[in-house]
């Protein structure tokens, strides 16, 4: 192992690793003031200012900030208030600036380095993430005025987010630190299960995916011992259950989150995914309908039900729940693929292939989408499209025994007799009697378009 995955590995084997960080991408802004009183009775308009802010009243202490700063440029105190004041009237950008001259003016002040921290690490511009780190890391340094467990921990929370893609092994460290200041707190344990899960681990190359899937694992339960009611933890372990296909697990999670909220229709959703994954259709089935008798028209639940009818072989209750998911949800391709593939079956050749059509312009790169697109087209006697459909489907899969066949009866309809020889030719080369009904349709089509050849396509009795 090299050092630096040592050291990962020994953060996510210690009890210590609990790292915190936010379930969004970015630290949660909660902006802390300085609780002490002023050094410096000298400026009437900050005792009046901070009285202002008191009763939230922000419009009045405003201009009296700006002229004590103008009276006093060092006084850090006044800089603190106003940044205080225009983070939170919608200026960030004049809030930096205000809690920069903060922190020039008196660099020990924890909530200053704290809010200037955390208002970089939510903006958009350049370097910010790294100046972010920077006066996070001081605030973990510093202490805080008032409720210092809890505002110590919020810095290194900060400080771990920041550094997530910055210096990854840094923000294990910075995570392990903010969930030492709490470990009852089930929250560190979440986050240090998402960091395990989501982190594309490019400083641990010796640390396989499924071991740091594991380390999440234990992350989320460790946080479920503390708090059973955890939804954010319950959720990532059904994430990870769901992504090492570790379907009964899975179903376990998702009953305990239904049983937090019997009203939940993701987790209803996802539950009958997981029935379905292990063979039980039939508690799907009814999953889903239970899911729908509360929020009837779900979209999603009607599409995954009308796949189970489709397992099922109730083709027509199939059919009304994907026209349902197609109603709802007009630009989603797999619903347009899900419905245009039944209609297929069912021998609706003109209604598939316009669905499919609107699958594939919806989503390109539906390989599938074309290969059922091309055999409704040739159905439907549009040759020209079902040939379109056939190269579009080349260039994302490879050529088959079936396709083969397709283009041959395609080039045969379309009269391009030499490209129908050259594919019926290619099918009945490689096809090995796996469809021995095209076979014979194969030879003798070709003894009638290529008759000079017909003892060649004849088989030798």
């Amino acid at each position: 192992m090299k050092p630096v995955t040592l050291l990962l590995a020994a953060i996510m084997f210690s009890a210590g690793a609990t790292c915190a960080h936010s379930q969004e991408s970015k630290p949660t802004i909660r902006h802390h003031r300085v609780e002490e009183p002023a050094e410096d009775a000298s400026a009437p308009e900050l005792a009046q200012a901070e009285d202002a802010m008191q009763h939230n009243d922000f419009a009045a202490a405003e201009p009296l900030l700006q002229k004590a700063v103008a009276a006093k440029p060092n006084d850090y105190r006044a800089w603190f208030d106003l940044g205080y004041i225009y983070a939170h009237t919608g200026r960030p950008r004049e809030a930096i600036d205000a809690y920069r001259k903060a922190v020039a003016a008196k660099p020990e002040v924890f909530e200053s380095n704290l809010n200037l921290g955390l208002l970089l690490a939510n903006s958009n511009g350049a370097g910010d993430s790294a100046e972010s780190a920077k006066y996070l890391k001081a605030a973990t340094q510093l202490k805080p005025t008032a409720h210092p467990q809890e505002s110590l921990m919020t810095a290194w929370m900060a400080l771990g987010q920041v550094e997530e893609t910055q210096e990854p092994t840094q923000a294990l460290l910075a995570f392990a630190q903010a969930a030492k200041l709490n470990p009852a707190d089930p929250g560190p344990h979440v986050a240090a299960g998402k960091f395990y899960e989501l982190y594309d681990c490019r400083v641990c190359p010796d640390v396989p995916t499924e071991a740091r899937l594991n380390f999440a694992i234990k992350e989320y339960k460790t946080a479920l011992e503390i708090d059973a009611t955890s939804v954010d933890a319950l959720r990532g372990l059904e994430r990870i259950y769901e992504r090492l296909n570790n379907y009964a697990e899975a179903e376990i999670v998702l009953r305990k989150l239904l049983a937090l909220n019997p009203r939940d229709p993701s987790a209803r959703l996802y539950l009958a995914k997981a029935l379905s994954a292990q063979g039980k259709n039939d508690e799907a089935v009814q999953e889903l309908q239970t899911g729908l008798q509360a929020n009837p028209g779900d979209p999603h639940a009607a599409l995954e039900l009308g796949t189970l009818y489709v397992k099922a072989g109730k083709d027509a209750d199939a059919e009304q729940q994907f026209r349902v998911a197609v109603q709802k949800l007009p630009q989603d391709p797999e619903a347009h693929f899900a419905l245009g593939s039944l209609l297929l079956h069912e021998k609706k050749f003109a209604e598939s292939q316009q669905e499919l059509q609107i699958a594939v312009r919806l989503k390109p790169d539906l390989a599938e989408g074309y290969s059922n697109l091309a055999v409704a087209a040739s159905s439907n006697k549009n040759y020209t499209l079902a040939m379109q459909a056939l190269d579009m489907r080349a260039k994302f899969l490879p050529e088959t025994p079936a396709t083969y066949f397709l283009r041959a009866a395609t080039f045969d309809n379309l009269k391009q007799i030499p490209q129908a020889v050259e594919y019926y030719q290619k099918f009945l080369a490689v096809d090995g009697g796996q469809f021995p009904d095209q076979e014979w349709q194969a030879r003798h089509r070709l003894i009638a378009i290529d008759p000079k050849n017909a003892d060649k396509y004849r088989l030798k009795k």
